[in-house]
């Protein structure tokens, strides 16, 4: 279960299950670019104030269960999380940009859900299954 936080006046337990793909749906996140994408995204949680509770990508998507505050606005969230990411990957793996025509390492859409009690067992193991899965 979610764990309840407590705000100035307010009781929260908000989570979202956040997909989104590589342009063109790219198979380019593997090996160290993987893991540079998760150390990132992880950073970016940790200096936006909200945090990924699971997170498991498959060569040309990623999935993450998230955890935020009310305050927090999903595009906000997204855009952070694209947007900061595809800028720190390009920088350590320029070769990526060869890859991705017009340097673009995000497709511009997203999926989001709101998970509630009975769904997040059922997200997590769907997010940790990905690789498994998926061949």
């Amino acid at each position: 279960m979610s764990e309840v936080h407590y705000g100035r006046g307010y009781v929260y337990a908000i989570q979202y299950h956040l997909v989104w793909c590589v342009k063109y749906r790219r198979s380019i996140l593997c090996g160290k670019v993987e893991d540079d994408l998760k150390h990132i995204l992880l950073q970016i949680a940790y200096d936006n104030e909200f945090s990924i509770t699971e997170m498991e990508s498959d060569k040309d998507h990623i999935h993450l269960l998230i955890e935020c505050r009310p305050q927090h606005y999903i595009p906000n969230i997204v855009k952070a999380l694209k947007g900061v990411s595809a800028r720190f990957l390009f920088k350590k793996h320029p070769d990526l940009k060869t890859q991705l025509w017009g340097g673009h390492l995000w497709n511009p859409s997203y999926f989001v859900a709101t998970v509630i009690e009975n769904t997040e067992e059922q997200i997590k193991l769907y997010i940790q299954r990905q690789k498994k899965e998926m061949r």
